[in-house]
């Protein structure tokens, strides 16, 4: 077991050192991946990046099935846990809205998703629900690109395929995607 574990391991038997030493260990690659995370969603979220990754964190203590990970394990369910958070928001702000969301969109030949309102956000979580289904990997380099801002390079290495077939998967998920949304 590595480093990384044991401190995972430690901090989740609650050794308040192991967590504060993992925190600082993982924390500006948690920063980097809720800023990505946060630049996505636009203007849907009150959240900072501080709040986010706080937020993460108190979830990922609450998991109970998640034992001591490398940190590629970690920041792949970190990413998960920040897309839920999000979700979650968006989802509430919509509620309190009570249909206020009827705006109509027209969809441009190209996904874009750089700036969505609440109802796009939760449809195209619906749809990577579904991409999920019928690919997981299509699914996971879209969490890990999107989500957590990660780049090819560092997708690649995270699922530990070629470049060039997260470039492939790339394309086709946005394809799927495009595809689910219109």
């Amino acid at each position: 077991m590595d480093d990384f574990a044991s401190l995972c391991m430690l901090a989740r038997a609650g050794d308040a050192h192991a967590a504060e030493q993992l925190m600082q260990r993982i924390y500006p690659e948690l920063r980097q991946m809720a800023r990505s995370r946060l630049r996505h969603s636009g203007h849907l979220t009150l959240l900072d990046t501080t709040a986010l990754i706080n937020e993460m964190w108190l979830r990922l203590n609450a998991v109970t099935q998640m034992q001591a990970a490398d940190k590629h394990y970690f920041l792949g369910y970190a990413a998960r846990a920040m897309r839920s958070i999000v979700i979650d928001y968006a989802r509430r702000r919509k509620a309190e809205r009570h249909g206020g969301d009827a705006e109509h969109v027209e969809l441009e030949s190209q996904l874009d998703l750089s700036n969505p309102d609440e109802s796009e956000l939760l449809r195209v979580h619906d749809a990577l629900n579904e991409l999920e289904q019928l690919d997981p990997r299509l699914a996971q380099v879209v969490e890990l690109r999107y989500f957590a801002g990660l780049s090819e390079e560092q997708t690649a290495d995270f699922l530990g395929i070629a470049r060039r077939t997260v470039q492939r998967d790339w394309l086709k998920a946005r394809a799927l995607l495009f595809e689910a949304l219109c």
